[in-house]
């Protein structure tokens, strides 16, 4: 009897540690804390600090700026210069020959053998030049890959296509500064003194003529 009771004791320790780990498993877990959600400002909220800095008078429009048309002018040194370098609003003395992306060449100044030169930022020459020799030095050379907007644009140019991208090899010979004062020209030697004439000597008085 007694060995019957002990059995059926452990039996039921048996039978409730079962239930206990059964509904251990079944029981939900606590839902977890909600995070905050991540939202994507608006336009209309995005802070002041995105906008582009404007005069206090012009009203504040909201929103990051986005690149509607991006214009690239890229370039290659082919030789580095070891005079000056360029400087901005001088007279650049330039060398220069011009191709079509086809191959075509349009124009050279070293084929005519003449330097060209212009004033640089004065929209003497096309944008593309302009803006094409910012870095260079003195005695540098380079190739120039100019959109078409940054050359004659959307109607072109005598044998230059509309919307005709420009390839450009170029090198900056000299510069100088518009507003320097002209050379002063060298000073003139006086003229030599001319040597002294000698004074005439006087001429004797006629003879009187004898009366008899």
């Amino acid at each position: 009897m007694k060995i019957f009771l002990r059995h059926l004791s452990i039996a039921l320790a048996f039978a409730a540690l079962a239930s206990a780990g059964l509904s251990a498993q079944t029981t939900p877990p606590p839902p977890p804390h909600p995070q905050p959600s991540a939202r994507k400002p608006s336009a209309a909220s995005a802070p002041a600090s995105t906008a582009i800095k404007l005069p206090a008078n012009i009203p504040v429009v909201r929103g990051i700026p986005k690149t509607l048309i991006k214009i690239e002018l890229k370039y290659i040194d082919s030789k580095l210069g070891t005079g000056d370098l360029a400087k901005p609003g001088w007279n650049y003395t330039v060398h220069y020959t011009g191709w079509l992306y086809n191959g075509t060449k349009f124009d050279s100044s070293v084929d005519r053998g003449t330097p060209f030169e212009f004033p640089q930022g004065q929209h003497r020459v096309i944008s593309g030049w302009d803006q094409g020799f910012t870095g260079m030095r003195v005695g540098g050379k380079r190739r120039l890959f100019i959109p078409y907007q940054l050359a004659y644009g959307e109607s072109g140019r005598a044998s230059i296509p509309p919307k005709s991208d420009l390839i450009f090899d170029i090198e900056l010979i000299a510069q100088t500064d518009p507003n320097a004062p002209p050379p002063t020209p060298p000073a003139v030697p006086p003229a030599p003194a001319q040597p002294a004439q000698p004074a005439a000597p006087a001429t004797p008085p006629a003879p009187k003529p004898q009366t008899t």
